[in-house]
């Protein structure tokens, strides 16, 4: 059974991320943990000492806490009725990093979710300050991160940029492969470059690419790069209606910069639909 871990602030933002994780799932075994988190914002600049004066602060916060996951819960088990599916709820009193990383541990969690939303206004971007700061941080779990305004319908096609210059593990194409044989998806495998000549490192790690999509229905395509990896990710997803984008988090590549937050600033990742980050 995989264990998917859901976060939520119950928020709209949160709570399209959970119909997406549960649509995107609806064919496969799951146990969902609700995870929410609480602390004052001004909590980490005080004293010990002030904070247990706090006390009446935070059990205000548990109390709501646990109010909020109810009724998420009950509206789910009302509304979201699957045989594949289990939800259980967790409420911690911590900085949602550290909470993240006892549960994903705790109970070997397969996948995390979050809904995700950046600066507003005419340069809105994919990756908000939260999203960059778990995949910056959890790098042992996937992590699918879901645009506020996305409508999930259907998984037919997911897209795959990659540039060949690592080996694939059956292990860290799992979620990948397992997604696409469920939805029977198509998997748009993608090298954005200016020269598309590749190395004979490159071409080995394609011949093992090609081995590990098995039976999956895949084909390869070369995409000229623009202004940078980024808008060339988004442009070719929305140009091929593309239903997920997924991406290995592989230390020194273009994903790493992508989670540096003056680069997000900068250029951001106007994605539309929800970003699967794997892990190496």
């Amino acid at each position: 059974m995989k264990k998917i871990l859901l976060l939520t602030d119950f928020s709209n933002n949160a709570w399209n991320a959970i119909f997406t994780a549960l649509k995107m799932h609806e064919h496969i075994h799951c146990h969902f943990f609700l995870l929410n988190t609480y602390e004052p914002s001004f909590a980490n600049i005080l004293g010990d000492k002030t904070k247990k004066r706090l006390g009446v602060i935070y059990e205000s916060l548990e109390k709501n806490s646990g109010i909020e996951l109810d009724k998420i819960m009950q509206y789910l088990a009302k509304n979201h009725a699957n045989k594949n599916h289990t939800f259980e709820k967790r409420s911690f009193s911590s900085d949602f990093i550290n909470a993240v990383k006892e549960i994903r541990i705790e109970e070997d969690i397969d996948l995390i979710v979050m809904g995700t939303k950046g600066a507003t206004g005419a340069k809105e971007i994919f990756m908000g300050s939260n999203t960059v700061k778990l995949i910056k941080t959890i790098n042992t779990c996937p992590i699918l991160a879901v645009p506020s305004q996305h409508d999930f319908k259907d998984l037919s096609t997911i897209l795959f940029p990659t540039a060949f210059t690592k080996p694939y593990s059956k292990y860290e194409l799992n979620p990948l492969t397992e997604l696409a044989s469920v939805w029977k998806s198509k998997i748009l495998i993608c090298h954005i470059a200016q020269e598309f000549v590749l190395n004979d490192e490159q071409i080995s790690n394609k011949e093992i690419l090609i081995k590990r999509m098995g039976k999956i229905a895949h084909s390869f395509h070369n995409v000229e790069m623009q202004a940078n990896i980024a808008d060339s990710i988004g442009m070719f997803a929305k140009e091929s209606d593309s239903d997920v984008i997924v991406l290995i988090n592989y230390k020194h590549t273009f994903i790493e910069n992508l989670t540096h937050e003056a680069v997000i600033k900068k250029v951001g990742f106007h994605s539309k639909i929800p970003l699967l980050v794997l892990p190496e």
